[in-house]
């Protein structure tokens, strides 16, 4: 049952001939058809490594002190500015402790106040020889002290301030909501994920690639990228990770993008394409171009500017080309749509047929 698709195939391939079986006249020249030149590729034909896009710049914001949640100000996909509120707690708790911080900073300050001036009073007392200087230390020491429980008070009212403050989660910087994982109502305590955004200009992809190509790759400054839309660019830098990863015996590797438009999303995939001392090149024809029968594979070829079915062997897909392991060489010239090559061969064929006639 496998031969059919060849048998199918070696069918029009006799067909072909026979249509070209009879020497064009003088008056029938080859039809104009939009052709491409294989040329091959070693860029494209490098080792390619499966990643993800990833942003630069990006953040899981978490709440830092305790409380409920009153309000979501924002939602995926939304955009945010620098400093914008996200995320509203409830603040009893920590204005209560701000209050109470307040009010034992009054008290150390009046205390502080207090001591001060009893010092001073007994310093010029002492200064007449009316009191001990035993008595002059033991109140410098109170001063002292007072001043000390003054400045612990009020690094008690900054950090009760900043608890009340909190409580309104803000963004760190601009970009855009990626995931929320919060909702009205919720309790939440330090270190729970609220929001997570990222900023949306500078992306990379990450990928792990094995050990053994780690060091070749070090070599290279740079790498082409192909995104999940067919997309492939050049990054703008390259890094690989200076140690491996024991358990999956893997090495890691960033490829900066440019800037792009429009941009791909963090999260989805991509390949990093480089060619590694060694790799051998290859032919790539567009995915447009192929006539496919079954199994089998197929290109026009043009021979004397007539286009003649040829079957090839494909490897890999990258994009919106496929790679072409045999049936082509180098410099050889094909037709890019098959459909208007056929079209060229049956209209020569009725031609011939009429000459004969």
């Amino acid at each position: 049952m496998r031969l059919i698709p060849v048998l199918a195939l070696a069918g029009v391939l006799a067909l072909t001939a026979c249509g070209r079986s009879g020497s064009p006249t003088a008056a029938t020249s080859p039809p104009p058809l939009d052709t491409l030149v294989v040329h091959a590729d070693r860029a494209a034909s490098g080792r390619s490594w499966d990643g993800t896009v990833q942003a630069v710049q990006q953040a899981e914001v978490s709440a830092q002190t305790s409380g409920r949640v009153l309000a979501v100000e924002t939602d995926v996909g939304h955009r945010v500015a620098a400093g914008q509120v996200l995320v509203r707690l409830t603040a009893v708790e920590q204005q209560s402790g701000a209050n109470v911080a307040r009010a034992q900073l009054q008290a150390a300050q009046a205390a502080a106040t207090e001591a001060e001036t009893t010092y001073q009073r007994y310093q010029a007392l002492a200064q007449r020889q009316l009191v001990s200087r035993l008595q002059l230390d033991q109140l410098r020491t109170a001063r002292d002290a007072a001043v000390a429980a003054r400045n612990a008070a009020q690094a008690q009212v900054a950090s009760a301030g900043q608890q009340a403050d909190y409580t309104l989660v803000r963004a760190p910087f601009a970009g855009v909501v990626q995931a929320r994982s919060v909702e009205p109502g919720e309790a939440v305590a330090p270190g729970r994920a609220l929001l997570s955004i990222y900023a949306p200009g500078a992306l990379r992809v990450q990928a792990q690639i094995p050990e053994s190509d780690a060091q070749a790759l070090r070599g290279t400054a740079q790498a082409a990228v192909v995104l999940a839309d067919g997309r492939q660019v050049e990054s703008t830098a390259l890094t690989v990770f200076p140690a491996g990863d024991p358990a999956t015996h893997s090495v890691g590797v960033r490829a900066v993008l440019p800037a792009l438009a429009p941009a791909p999303q963090p999260g989805t995939t991509a390949r990093i394409v480089s060619s590694l001392p060694g790799d051998s090149t290859a032919l790539w024809v567009p995915r447009t171009a192929l006539v496919q029968r079954g199994e089998v594979s197929a290109v026009y070829a043009l021979v004397d500017g007539w286009p003649q079915l040829r079957q090839v062997r494909v490897g890999r897909e990258l994009g919106e080309r496929v790679e072409v392991l045999a049936g082509l060489r180098d410099g050889e010239a094909i037709a890019r749509d098959p459909v208007a090559a056929l079209q060229a061969l049956a209209q020569h064929r009725e031609q011939a047929g009429s000459g004969h006639d």
